[in-house]
């Protein structure tokens, strides 16, 4: 007989972040999401149930079930994102829950930066509202593949099919401008549990899936192993024992793609070539590794290789450079600005830099472009050129998640200042430059 641990091990994992703005519901879809999937301990439930009905509350308020992260944010306490593991028989799920408030929307950049999925809600009533537009502009910065637009509070506005379909017809238009592949609309009413995990009962008009119905089934790919191969090296391994007098190894997790012994692989920044003389992993030694599994490598050749530096295939490896332009999402209370000096990020690499040009802040309404701003603040999302003072291997963002991102940070206090995407903006901007159809274009990472 299978037993759930052999079935759960045997489901896809999503990873999805959920977004919306300051009383939308999130955390009452959250809490629904979690109830009625049966994910929801009963010493949990009891808990809500009491506080419910302490308050004067006849049923349960589910969202209470992630109210202690909201009463951190009403007491002025700095957060990050908070996660909820939960499962069904079809898959399993990393939910990445973010913070509404427009104060908090570079927390958004880390719970979506691994995010293969975004939920973006609507309140019914409200309509689509700048934080909206700011949710849709850093999804699709992100190269999130999916967006769910969840039009929440149905129930306060009778159910109506045309007060949705103004909605999803906004935001869609917005979401596909910015090159978003796939966005899905769906009504649901999360206090009343409509088209979350149960199909609605007063939403006839509406014939597609719930939100839970179409987190099991988007299709979700993993492979990492067709990307670019890229190895970042985070320590040196010298033993030096009587066993192991000249073993040398570099030992990191495989950011992208495949590596096989024999192999000739460049090591950079320094773009000397040598082959792959062997890879161990889990204490043996194998033929061929790939993403995103941590192994050591050993080199044919003794060359000098550190912390920071990036093996990959010799006739693929990124090109070196010292100035990085980048898009760019500040989420620092202090401004970037021009001149500033600061420490860049990039895989297990950093080094120092200087701030030489921020060309461009986005306004999100029109995604017009205000150009010279001259410094960035919380919350912004702009163009910045960044002079380093040693080469870095970049890849483009749209190319490789990890090795086409970086941060800066202040170099006083170690304080992250932005999170970087390096290319284009948008998929629709790439799609212009390579003259690619919307219908044509995929992101895979």
């Amino acid at each position: 007989m299978t037993t759930t641990a052999e079935q759960l091990s045997a489901t896809t994992l999503l990873r999805f972040a959920t977004a919306g703005s300051v009383d939308d519901g999130k955390s009452t879809l959250v809490g629904r999401l979690l109830h009625d999937s049966k994910s929801v301990l009963t010493d949990q439930l009891e808990a809500v149930a009491l506080a419910s009905t302490n308050r004067g509350q006849e049923a349960p308020d589910l969202a209470l079930l992630t109210d202690g992260l909201r009463a951190e944010r009403e007491q002025g306490i700095t957060i990050d994102v908070a996660y909820r593991y939960f499962a069904t028989p079809r898959r399993r799920f990393i939910l990445a829950d973010t913070p509404g408030h427009v104060q908090y929307t570079r927390n958004m950049v880390t719970g979506a930066s691994t995010a293969e999925l975004a939920v973006v809600l609507v309140d019914a009533r409200n309509g689509v509202v700048e934080q909206t537009l700011r949710h849709a502009a850093v999804a699709a910065l992100l190269r999130v593949p999916h967006v769910v637009l969840a039009v929440n509070k149905m129930d306060l506005v009778d159910y109506a099919e045309p007060v949705f379909a103004a909605i999803a017809e906004e935001f869609t238009a917005y979401a596909a401008s910015l090159g978003v592949p796939e966005i899905t609309a769906i009504p649901i009413s999360a206090l009343a549990g409509d088209n979350v995990v149960e199909p609605s009962a007063h939403m006839d008009w509406y014939g597609g899936p719930t939100v839970l119905e179409h987190l099991e089934t988007v299709p979700v790919s993993h492979d990492l192993t067709a990307c670019h191969a890229r190895f970042p090296v985070q320590y040196v391994i010298r033993p030096q024992t009587a066993d192991n007098p000249d073993y040398r190894g570099y030992a990191g997790q495989i950011a992208a793609g495949v590596f096989r012994v024999g192999e000739t692989v460049s090591v950079l920044p320094s773009g000397r070539t040598t082959t792959i003389e062997g890879i161990d992993a889990l204490g043996e030694s194998v033929d061929i590794a790939w993403a995103p599994q941590s192994v050591t490598i050993r080199l044919a050749d003794d060359i000098d290789v550190s912390r920071g530096d990036l093996i990959a295939p010799a006739d693929d490896a990124p090109a070196t450079t010292q100035d990085v332009e980048a898009t760019v999402c500040h989420v620092a209370d202090q401004p970037l600005t021009v001149g500033q000096r600061v420490l860049i990020k990039h895989t297990t690499r950093t080094v120092k830099a200087i701030v030489k040009d921020i060309p461009s802040r986005l306004t999100l309404d029109d995604l017009s472009q205000h150009p010279a701003p001259g410094k960035l603040v919380a919350n912004d999302i702009g163009r910045v050129v960044v002079r380093t003072a040693e080469p870095l291997a970049l890849d483009a963002y749209a190319d490789s998640r990890r090795t086409g991102s970086f941060l800066l940070i202040d170099p006083a206090d170690g304080t992250t200042l932005t999170a970087g995407m390096t290319g284009v903006s948008f998929a629709a901007e790439a799609e212009a430059d390579a003259g690619t159809s919307a219908e044509d274009a995929e992101w895979d990472f």
